[in-house]
């Protein structure tokens, strides 16, 4: 039996060529304030964090967090680190539970999940590793030929852009389209017809035999939300992402009771959380992200609660550390995906932190069944262009 022997977590500080803030490509919940320059700068991460666990005969396992990583970085190094040092990495619901009740008097939500998420990460990389297998089999092993995934990028600009940006899209042949709206409630009536009218021209290039997915990221609330879901029934959306702020669980309730879906969870964290949203029907699709909801360990466990509740699963931001579960998971139908592209709004960073990443051929993306752990490994492409904090 190997032990570990280390804990490394490196923050990677993007240096790099970034596309500039563009006014109303995406409403979010600081929306809600009076603002001077850009709105949506808080949640910009141009940061990434990779937690490197190492067992005593030098096998590496890889994990990673994308939220705060400076403050992730310290709540590893200070107070995770030693609770996981000297253990076995096969022991990792004991590990589990160990960094979640150590911390649970601060660390149960937001940057203590998030660390934990990244620990965990790393200590499945490291059990494929050391067993000779790719994590989704450990979880369980192949329930699809390939995984689905839906084009997520699409961020509210002109149209004319908008619809090029799917028609391009089409190209490959997703099984689905995501776009962000760009106005709330702050921008009235006004912000209601040019919202309406970048989704009426969205459907007009894809049709209406692929799902369009409708994302606000936090930045309505409940009137006004109450008042676009009527006008925007026709469009027949697959669901509507996080119409209101994340603790507001009974405005999600509310909502889902009605004709279009709500989806939600990508800022919820822990088994526990998820309990609450799934016990208030407040979602209709869970939404997290194994790198902040508690991670692997965590996620299996929320994938087989919303299975008991047929809640489909369907990760935030694709990612190796979400295609696993989702290949291992039956009521995990479909991934997000990102195309590679120039750092934006953040999603963007894994593709030049990590290399290994699958990308998606006519709408599908494929998990090898013989590549040990995540199958991810750190890049050297572009080195030069993060600043990294050891």
């Amino acid at each position: 039996m190997t032990k570990i022997k280390s804990v490394r977590a490196k923050v990677w500080n993007w240096t790099g060529k970034t596309v500039p803030p563009q006014g109303n490509f995406c409403t979010n919940a600081s929306d809600a304030l009076y603002e001077r320059g850009d709105a949506m700068g808080s949640f910009r991460f141009h940061q990434w964090l990779t937690c490197e666990v190492e067992t005593e005969d030098g096998t590496v396992g890889l994990g990673n967090a994308a939220l705060a990583p400076g403050l992730v970085k310290a709540t590893i190094d200070q107070y995770l680190a030693p609770m996981v040092i000297g253990e076995d990495p096969f022991d990792y619901a004991y590990l589990w539970e160990k960094m979640y009740r150590k911390t649970h008097a601060w660390g149960r939500k937001g940057v203590g999940m998030t660390a934990i998420s990244a620990v965990d990460i790393a200590i499945w990389d490291l059990m494929g590793k050391l067993t000779g297998k790719p994590v989704f089999k450990l979880l369980g092993g192949r329930t699809k030929e390939a995984i689905p995934v839906y084009y997520s990028k699409l961020y509210s600009g002109p149209i004319e852009a908008m619809q090029a940006e799917a028609a391009e899209a089409q190209k490959n042949g997703y099984q689905g389209y995501k776009m962000r709206f760009g106005w709330g409630p702050k921008d009235g009536m006004t912000g209601m017809r040019e919202n309406l009218k970048r989704v009426e021209a969205v459907r007009e290039v894809i049709g209406y035999d692929v799902d369009l997915m409708l994302e606000c990221y936090m930045g309505w609330n409940l009137d006004y939300t109450r008042r676009m879901l009527p006008k925007l029934e026709r469009f027949e959306p697959r669901w509507l992402e996080e119409p209101v702020i994340a603790d507001d669980m009974h405005g999600y309730a509310d909502l889902n009771r009605g004709p279009i879906p709500i989806s939600g969870g990508e800022h919820e964290f822990s088994l526990m959380g998820f309990r609450q949203l799934l016990d208030m029907k407040a979602v209709s699709v869970i939404q997290y992200d194994t790198n902040r909801v508690g991670g692997i360990t965590a996620a299996q466990k929320i994938n087989a609660l919303a299975e008991a509740y047929q809640v489909p699963v369907i990760p935030h931001a694709g990612q190796m550390h979400n295609y696993h579960l989702t290949m291992a998971n039956v009521n995990c139908p479909i991934s997000e995906y990102f195309p590679v592209f120039d750092v934006e709004v953040g999603n963007e960073l894994f593709y030049y932190v990590f290399d290994g990443d699958p990308a998606a051929e006519n709408g599908m993306l494929q998990l090898a069944d013989d590549v040990p752990g995540l199958g991810l490994s750190l890049s050297e492409q572009h080195l030069t262009d993060f600043d990294i904090e050891e």
